[in-house]
Formats: structure tokens, C-alpha cells, sequence
């Protein structure tokens, strides 16, 4: 199988059948989307269809206007039309998360280049969601509770040990996030020893939130983390 055969199998497999806390639904876009599993084996079809090993970088967990609309992490569905060449008009979004993350593909050499190198998941490759104040869903993060983490910990683990088994060159791994995204995984990696080493980078939504007039620093850092300036 082709590290793109393998990726697509895993999504298209990829549920959760366990019991969520009170009030927290789960995001499954494979499932409750159909257009979305097509989204998903062009997109792996055309940047993944090689046997080229991959360094795996890490987010959250999906959000609703990233990977649980289109499946593809860190893709809204304007970049999923205007960077990926995968036309899509069943719907729209925008993340800023993923302005930032193609902006640092751009930079980083482009996007063949950059997903021949690497792979973008998430430690938890389901999203999250809970009613807000207004009784619309909001993202939740799979940290925002114990019970939540604790529900979710076993799938965590199972599902991270899976895609390795893609192709993935363990020797680093890239977390987005430096405060409890990277405390969860270092301490997952100590009981697992899953990678060589974890180099953690600020994630996206908070340098769009928190540092938008900084972001072309952090486009650099992160462009020298990737190509091994640690």
C-alpha cells in the first residue's frame, strides 16, 4: 500500500465507540459528511501516493471550520479551492488556523514540497464540540476536561500507534501547541516512546488570536524548526 492508501483507510475506519461526558458531541466529518471522504482520498491521492517516509506534526483535534469540515487537517475549504486545487462548493469556511498554516507551506517551499515531507494530523484525529451560551456549538479541545481526556486517552493512544504505521520517520515530532497540547503528549510519548524527540511550536489559532502582527516571525521559526533548525 502507498503511505496515501494507508492514510485514506485510516480516515475512512476512524471512529469512536466509546461513551463522551455529558453535553460533548463528537465530530466524525468521514461519516457524517459524504462529500468529505471524496475531499479526502483526492487530497491524499494527489500529495501521498509514493512510499516516501513523513515527520508527523501534531494539533489538537479538529476543528469545525478546519478537518471536521473537509477532513484534511488545518484546511478550510477556501484553501482546500485555492492552494490544493480540490474544488469543492458544497459548502464554505474560513479558519484563520489554516491562512497561517499555508501561508508557512508557501514558505516553506510550497505544497508539494511540504507534504512530501511531512503529515499534519492531530493527537486526538476527532474534533470536539459543545453547546455554547447561545446554543450554538463551540469547539472543545480534547484537554478542556478530565472526563473528557480520560474518555478519550485509550483511542488517543490506539489511533497514534496506527498512524505510524504509515510511514512515519519517528525520529521527531512537531506539536502544535507549547503549553497543554505539549504537556499532554510529552507525557503520553514518556509511557509510550513513540518519537525520538518533540519540538513544540506555537499553534496557529493562537498566533492569528494573540500575535496576528507577529505572524511572519512565527512563519520563519516555524519554516527553521521544520528543516531541522532546532
Amino acid at each position: 500500500m502507498t503511505f496515501a492508501e494507508r492514510v485514506i483507510d485510516f480516515y475512512e475506519n476512524l471512529d469512536f465507540a466509546g461513551s463522551l461526558p455529558a453535553g460533548v458531541q463528537i465530530m466524525v466529518p468521514f461519516r457524517d459528511n459524504p462529500a468529505v471522504k471524496g475531499i479526502v482520498r483526492e487530497f491524499y491521492t494527489r500529495f501521498y501516493a509514493d512510499h516516501n517516509p513523513r515527520q508527523l506534526i501534531l494539533g489538537i483535534n479538529p476543528g469545525r471550520f478546519g478537518a471536521g469540515a473537509t477532513g484534511i487537517p488545518f484546511t478550510d475549504t477556501l484553501r482546500l479551492n485555492m492552494k490544493c486545487g480540490i474544488s469543492f462548493s458544497d459548502f464554505h469556511t474560513h479558519e484563520p488556523s489554516s491562512v497561517f498554516m499555508y501561508d508557512m507551506i508557501d514558505a516553506f517551499g510550497g505544497i508539494r514540497e511540504f507534504y512530501s515531507k511531512f503529515l499534519i494530523s492531530a493527537i486526538c484525529p476527532l474534533g470536539f464540540t459543545f453547546t455554547g451560551k447561545n446554543g450554538r456549538p463551540v469547539n472543545y479541545n480534547y484537554y478542556d476536561s478530565r472526563a473528557l481526556t480520560a474518555a478519550v486517552y485509550p483511542f488517543i493512544v490506539e489511533t497514534l500507534k496506527r498512524q505510524l504505521k504509515f510511514g512515519i520517520d519517528t525520529s521527531v515530532c512537531f506539536c502544535l501547541g507549547t503549553g497543554k497540547n505539549h504537556d499532554f503528549l510529552k507525557t503520553l510519548n514518556t509511557e509510550y516512546l513513540l518519537f525520538q524527540k518533540i519540538i513544540a511550536l506555537e499553534h496557529p489559532r493562537y498566533i492569528m488570536q494573540y500575535r496576528a502582527r507577529m505572524k511572519q516571525d512565527y512563519v520563519e521559526k516555524y519554516v527553521r524548526a521544520l528543516k531541522g533548525d532546532w
